[in-house]
């Protein structure tokens, strides 16, 4: 039901509503120098920060260098879908954007792959990423 929390739309609408925000209270600060638009600033700052960090989190714990491991790695193995069987490199990167964003790579490297957990995570990854409605 609430599935538009993760994505990548909702993170940058948010971040376009703090700038927005942020930006009126300057302004109304520079006009009225009133101590409570600085409040609002920083309210709205570790707003946006508790809310955006976790984003940032999956994105920056990952270095390019094992982001570019973990590719090479999904584009030579096969990549299953349901009965068929093939090697798809859009739906190898789809998965892989969608381990960056749910893992670091220290979580990424503890986790069970095996384990029921993953697995179901994997097999609903690619059954958004094979999902054409939405193109």
């Amino acid at each position: 039901m609430f599935d538009f929390l993760d994505s990548d739309w909702f993170n940058i609408t948010l971040e376009v509503i703090f700038i927005i925000l942020i930006s009126y209270d300057i302004k109304k600060y520079i006009e009225t120098k009133k101590r409570e638009y600085i409040v609002n600033i920083v309210l709205t700052l570790v707003f946006a920060v508790w809310t955006l960090y976790p984003y940032y989190n999956s994105y920056v714990g990952w270095d390019e260098n094992q982001k570019a491991e973990m590719i090479s790695t999904c584009t030579q193995k096969e990549v299953s879908l349901g009965n068929k069987s093939e090697n798809n490199e859009t739906l190898c990167k789809c998965v892989d954007e969608a381990i960056f964003k749910e893992y670091t790579y220290d979580e990424y490297k503890t986790v069970d792959k095996n384990g029921t957990d993953f697995q179901e995570f994997i097999k609903e990854t690619k059954e958004e990423c094979a999902d054409d409605s939405w193109f």
